[in-house]
């Protein structure tokens, strides 16, 4: 997992999945993994899953040609609302993207230490063991 700043001021946290590290075979299958341990923690609710890919498409936006598939699944943790202002940064998304011979998943940094550690470790886990 690198951690990178994205049009530098986004700090992000990207994992680039060659298929070949994987035991999901497709997008949608990683996606199902993630949904899968989102679930099963109840300080997550799931919100939607966007397709970003069909939706750029559709406005007949520019999309880079080896980009196979593009989508969003969005979520909240929500643990608490203490700031009105928090609303600006949430609800959390994680991207997966399909290319030929990998997937690259990225999502931006959350201003919770453990709303990141878990995406990380969700994201992380999707990697075959050794």
């Amino acid at each position: 997992m690198q951690n990178k700043l994205l049009a530098d001021k986004y700090p992000i946290h990207v994992l680039e999945l060659g298929k070949n590290e994987t035991a999901h075979e497709h997008l949608d299958d990683l996606l199902k993994a993630i949904e899968a341990r989102a679930e099963a923690d109840p300080t997550v609710r799931l919100i939607a899953t966007f397709d970003h890919l069909s939706h750029t498409q559709l406005i007949g936006g520019e999309i880079r040609p080896d980009i196979l598939a593009a989508k969003n699944l969005i979520f909240c943790f929500g643990v608490k609302l203490l700031d009105p202002t928090m609303m600006a940064v949430r609800p959390r998304s994680i991207g997966f993207a399909e290319l030929p011979d990998r997937f690259v998943i990225s999502f931006l940094e959350a201003p919770m230490p453990e709303a990141n550690r878990k995406m990380i470790e969700w994201v992380t886990a999707l990697r075959k063991a050794a």
